[in-house]
């Protein structure tokens, strides 16, 4: 399930792309199917980096061009030390990991340092109101461990992005579809239920078949109810790389 557009992100032939937070791979392989782009996945689950090394392998069906044009790899690491020198990557992908984190402030300064100065960033974040409607459905849904610890106003995001030499230049909210099904997985928490299978059924359907009707209302649903909402920023004319410096760092023990 790609969240991130990158046509919006603007994918170019020898690109270096960091993905943060990187999880089972799905961004990182759909960059790599994508473009002549060397990939890097970083993520502090081992578990989850094997299953994205397993599912690359799967991928490599699917790739058009020659795997010599283009490299991946999948690395354990904390997103608050990022293990690469300044200005290391061209386009950077931040998709659903800030709510998992603390000090996610600290990410997005880890994030300015290994960018380019004229590099991309991509981040995506649960929506706030469908978000705060599963919150209500259920404690456990961001309780339990590696969860939801936060609830993001993206207007407040944005400001703290952009506060650090950012600016935006596009919007968009995705997964419309998918806002109904949390809803009832959280109503239903660990409690057996037809009505969640069968809406997962959909999902799956519509994830691999991609028909039309669904792909439709997802596209005119999207910006009423996405779960996501996701921003791509570029550095602002006259702010200075240096500043990301000055910016305290602090590791999460959380």
């Amino acid at each position: 399930m790609q969240t991130i557009d990158f046509n919006r992100l603007k994918l170019r032939s020898g690109d270096k792309v960091l993905d943060v937070g990187c999880g089972e791979g799905r961004h990182s392989i759909a960059a790599w199917l994508e473009a002549k782009v060397d990939v890097t996945g970083l993520d502090l689950c081992e578990n989850d980096l094997q299953t994205a090394r397993n599912k690359q392998q799967e991928a490599v069906q699917y790739l058009e061009g020659s795997e010599e044009d283009r490299s991946i790899k999948f690395i354990q690491g904390n997103a608050l030390e990022l293990p690469f020198e300044d200005n290391t990557f061209d386009k950077i992908i931040c998709s659903e990991v800030l709510e998992h984190i603390p000090d996610y402030q600290g990410v997005l300064a880890e994030i300015k340092r290994v960018l380019k100065p004229d590099g991309l960033l991509a981040v995506s974040v649960p929506r706030a109101w469908p978000e705060e409607i599963c919150w209500k459905l259920s404690k456990a849904y961001h309780q339990v461990e590696g969860g939801h610890i936060r609830i993001f106003n993206s207007t407040h995001l944005r400001h703290d992005i952009e506060s650090l030499g950012w600016q935006r230049y596009s919007r968009h909210w995705a997964h419309a579809l998918h806002s109904p099904y949390w809803w009832l997985k959280c109503w239903k928490w660990e409690q057996p239920s037809k009505l969640v299978d069968q809406y997962h059924k959909l999902l799956v359907w519509d994830l691999m078949e991609k028909p039309w009707v669904t792909r439709t209302a997802e596209k005119l649903l999207d910006p009423v109810m996405g779960k996501s909402v996701v921003m791509y920023f570029e550095w602002e004319p006259g702010k200075g790389k240096s500043e990301s410096n000055n910016i305290k760092k602090e590791v999460c023990h959380g």
